[in-house]
């Protein structure tokens, strides 16, 4: 066989991977629950994790504040997913890259898609880098430290370029076999948070309950900021856990996964990747970081704790939560790229994803990103909403972009910047912004795009 004929015979078996990515997902094609809960699992206990539990120590949480801000943010996050997300994917099975189309136009989903894929391909080169930290270790590699910006060697490059590479054709393999590596991966890896956890804490002086409890509060979240860091308390740690998801339950990205749901109450499988990963994760790795003298340094951190299996556990977690990531970036350039298949589309959101990883601001900075990068996409979340639920109980007709062949509907445009700009001028901080933000979104839609009825 010559060499064109099996590049041929690839590019066919590639383009053989449909995942619906322009009509309803088929009933025959649903999932049941296992895969959802697989998922949610292996992506929120990630390589991320490490870095976010860390960080609150850094901040200067106390035990107290944290505790009961996690329990209470993650709540939210799960009705979130199960109360706006997943009811509105099952009734139209449809992601939200191309379900907008009916609501914005073409034209502005275009926008809203690339803004979209950009966003979620920074967000999965922060966990490539995490990755490459884990590494780093193994081949004597210099990791940047945390007032990094740029690439500090050409090793650490080379090493995000080879851990990118993996995880693109993860992501293009798509739905099932993402959901299959993740079911696969999740309990190893929350084992070694536990498991370093534990080693962790004779190094911090804890040998009983008792003991553990007086180290917490004096020696991990202690209430001290480190250096140069803001201090959080309770409602930074519940806005925080309920936001670090905004873009895919509030602002609906995840219609992409639960389009393949047989039912909306799947979304309460998210609970596994809310308290099993963030809740747990984020307690573990902040117990880790407090034994390394506050180190930001998710692969040292994991190793000093576990040794090599501690490196392994922030290596491979980076895959389970890059893969789906970049899954869901893929499915946003589809409506950018309508000609190219999915695969190729994904491709090239992975090589995008790997030169963003190679900065390592984008992890060290990953608080703030993450309240950044849900803030921008959640007005959309909110039109689409207003949309599904609101204007056909307030006497409207949905998708009337569609039936009037709008190219950009600028109503939704209007309130996408327009909320933005009123988010930005907020006198309160970054973390509380988006929910005011939300009801001005949907008011502030219903307004515009039931004028009419009201005017007549």
């Amino acid at each position: 066989m010559t060499s064109s004929n099996r590049l041929a015979r690839f590019v066919a078996h590639m383009d053989a991977l449909y995942e619906y990515d322009r009509e309803p997902v088929p009933l025959d094609k649903l999932k049941p629950g296992r895969y959802f809960a697989g998922l949610f699992a292996g992506e929120h206990v990630a390589a991320t994790e490490f870095v976010i539990g860390a960080f609150f120590v850094l901040h200067g949480v106390e035990l107290k504040d944290l505790v009961f801000g996690l329990l209470l943010g993650n709540l939210l996050a799960v009705l979130s997913w199960t109360f706006v997300c997943a009811p509105i994917a099952t009734d139209t099975r449809l992601t939200l890259y191309w379900h907008l189309r009916r609501i914005a136009g073409p034209g502005l989903t275009f926008i809203y898609n690339i803004a979209n894929a950009v966003l979620y391909c920074i967000l999965a080169g922060a966990m490539i880098a995490v990755s490459a930290t884990a590494l780093g270790l193994a081949f004597d590699i210099a990791t940047p430290a945390l007032t990094d910006i740029y690439p500090n060697s050409l090793g650490w490059v080379l090493t995000t370029f080879s851990i990118g590479a993996v995880i693109t054709v993860f992501a293009i393999l798509g739905f099932e076999k993402l959901s299959r590596f993740a079911g696969y991966l999740a309990p190893w890896i929350f084992l070694a948070f536990l498991a370093g956890a534990a080693a962790s804490l004779p190094k911090l002086g804890v040998s009983d309950l008792g003991s553990f409890l007086d180290v917490a509060s004096t020696k991990i979240w202690n209430g001290v900021p480190s250096e140069g860091q803001e201090k959080f308390g309770f409602w930074h740690i519940t806005f925080f856990a309920w936001f670090a998801n905004l873009a895919m339950h509030i602002g609906l990205s995840d219609m992409a996964l639960f389009r393949y749901a047989r039912h909306w109450s799947y979304g309460l499988y998210s609970a596994l990747g809310m308290y099993m990963g963030h809740m747990l994760a984020w307690i573990c790795s902040g117990i880790m970081v407090a034994a390394v003298s506050r180190e930001m340094n998710p692969g040292l951190m994991a190793y000093e704790a576990i040794g090599i299996a501690g490196a392994v556990a922030v290596f491979v977690a980076g895959w389970t939560t890059a893969n789906p990531t970049l899954y869901r970036a893929g499915l946003a350039l589809q409506t950018v790229t309508p000609n190219w298949p999915r695969w190729k589309v994904t491709l090239a959101a992975g090589v995008l994803t790997t030169v963003f990883s190679c900065f390592p601001a984008v992890f060290l900075k990953l608080l703030d990103y993450v309240a950044v990068y849900g803030l921008i996409l959640m007005p959309v979340g909110a039109v689409v909403f207003a949309e599904h639920w609101l204007v056909p109980k307030l006497g409207g007709t949905r998708y009337d972009a569609e039936r009037r062949g709008l190219f950009i509907d600028w109503r939704v445009a209007f309130v996408w910047a327009g909320t933005l700009t009123a988010c930005y001028f907020m006198p309160f901080h970054l973390y509380y912004r988006w929910l005011p933000g939300y009801g001005i979104a949907v008011a502030a839609y219903l307004a515009l795009r039931l004028r009419p009825l009201m005017l007549g």
